[in-house]
């Protein structure tokens, strides 16, 4: 886990979001590793639905800026939930893509999201800690309070962080990394997300996105070692913009 002075000092990266042609929100860019602030819809890597994934239109970024000839490197990191938005990070060479897959594996950073919600959560900020059991056929994580067959131990932090009209901002800071976790944790408090039809919210957003955000990621730069804080802007949107 991540020990108590490991962020004292860190390196602000600016929330500038660079536009290019191929449409890409580039937070953070150089030789070894790339940052994307994710859209509603994109998939992160390529599935079985074929449609083309956010890392070969990086690969096409890379490819047109900086005029590589044959195949461009772009190793995935981690993942995000079709319809969440927010911090992606890819790996340029396979020096940062081993160094980062230790770091995220390890735990080894620190991942804040923001989720808007209907219904308040009974306490203004607490622990949830739930066991998590996946469920391929629908591709669903259930939470359960205690153990259960097949399960896994899922545990973050929320708070809320502002009060809207209809709705409430919390802010998550994960400790785990389980699938669907946010998602099926504020679900399990009778909170679900804005817009996830999946875990119990009452209709869908326009967008077919949910109001579950990566905010901030922090972690140390696989070969410089300096420590990076990368802020991704909220979506445009009514509800992301009153917070």
């Amino acid at each position: 886990m991540v020990q108590n002075n490991f962020f004292k000092f860190k390196i602000f990266i600016l929330s500038k979001i660079i536009s290019t042609k191929h449409n890409l929100q580039i937070l953070h860019e150089d030789n070894h590793i790339i940052v994307i602030n994710k859209r509603v819809g994109d998939i992160v890597q390529g599935d079985k639905t074929g449609d083309k994934p956010l890392s070969d239109v990086v690969k096409e970024y890379i490819k047109d800026k900086y005029n590589k000839p044959g195949e461009v490197f772009l190793g995935v990191v981690h993942r995000l939930d079709r319809p969440t938005t927010g911090i992606v990070v890819f790996a340029r060479t396979s020096k940062a893509l081993t160094r980062l897959n230790e770091l995220f594996k390890n735990r080894e950073t620190q991942k804040t999201y923001w989720a808007v919600v209907k219904n308040k959560p009974s306490e203004k900020e607490a622990k949830l800690v739930h066991y998590l059991k996946r469920n391929e056929k629908n591709n669903t994580s259930k939470a359960h309070l205690k153990e259960v067959p097949d399960s896994k131990v899922a545990s973050l932090d929320y708070k809320i962080i502002k009060e809207l009209n209809n709705y409430f901002a919390l802010e998550i800071n994960l400790h785990t990394g389980r699938h669907h976790q946010i998602r099926s944790q504020l679900s399990a408090i009778g909170s679900p997300i804005k817009g996830d039809l999946k875990y119990g919210f009452d209709r869908s957003n326009q967008d077919g996105g949910i109001h579950l955000h990566a905010r901030k990621l922090v972690f140390i730069h696989p070969v410089t070692k300096k420590n990076l804080q990368i802020i991704a802007p909220v979506p445009q949107d009514p509800v992301w913009n009153a917070i």
